[in-house]
């Protein structure tokens, strides 16, 4: 279980020309920028939690703060009895987070990139072997294995990502709009790969704009505007508030009433 209560990151903006500019956003006030204000959500073991949102909404602070990348300002979560705010180096341990970007290193390997994360984590090699043969079938990339991380596709890069991710078998896997750049069989492959997570009692937390990877995959939805949980349930509650059976509907719904 992780659980997540009135999450608040706040940044310092520059100084402004004009003491009169007016602020665009409303989370832009007194020389802050408050990216996260009142973030509040909830994901139990076996459950998938979208994080939906408009761009700049807040999604990608969230899931910093969650990954320990980020300092809260403000709040607390907690996940599986330890409280990240207080113990990072602890929760790291138990976390595996997929940034926007794959981070890969180029000269290595696409093995060679998920073995090295396994033993900075500290895997046994026999245990690492095991792990990554599983993987790389899992998750369709036993043909370029050997292939420079820098020849890679898009497509390839990304699934590689996601090997090193979860190569220590992380307690909560959190995800950065895992399937952006990628082709629909690609997609469909990491899809199926978020969905074995319920078996596994693994809570996994992942933000997209694809309301079809929502509808096919989420127990529940967290909606993020300026800043603030919007919304927070399940789908069929999200359609609900939202007023109409489409989920893009729905959330186009939610996001003009919390305007």
């Amino acid at each position: 279980m992780i659980e997540v209560r009135n999450l608040a990151k706040r940044f310092r903006l520059p100084s402004r020309g004009s003491p009169t500019h007016a602020a665009r956003d409303p989370r832009d006030h007194d020389g802050w920028f408050h990216a996260v204000r009142d973030v509040s959500f909830r994901c139990a073991p076996g459950e998938v939690l979208g994080l939906l949102g408009p761009n700049g909404a807040g999604k990608t602070t969230t899931l910093r703060l969650l990954s320990t990348a980020l300092k809260a300002d403000g709040g607390s979560i907690h996940a599986n009895g330890i409280d990240l705010l207080a113990d990072p180096l602890a929760a790291r341990q138990h976390i595996g987070f997929l940034s926007g970007s794959t981070g890969l290193y180029g000269r290595l390997t696409a093995r060679e990139n998920v073995e090295y994360f396994g033993r900075l984590h500290g895997m046994r090699p026999d245990r690492l072997q095991r792990r990554c043969d599983e993987l790389f079938d899992l998750l369709q990339m036993h043909d370029y294995g050997n292939k420079r991380a820098d020849q890679l596709s898009a497509g390839m890069q990304q699934k590689c990502a996601i090997a090193r991710t979860v190569v220590h078998e992380p307690r909560i896997v959190i995800l950065d709009e895992p399937t952006t750049g990628l082709d629909v069989m690609s997609a469909k492959i990491l899809l199926d790969f978020i969905a074995s997570y319920k078996a596994l009692r693994v809570p996994l937390i992942f933000s997209t704009h694809h309301l079809h990877e929502v509808d096919k995959l989420c127990d529940r939805v967290c909606i993020i505007n300026h800043g603030k949980t919007a919304f927070h349930g399940s789908t069929d509650e999200l359609r609900h508030l939202g007023g109409s059976a489409d989920l893009y509907d729905a959330f186009v719904g939610v996001i003009h009433q919390e305007a």
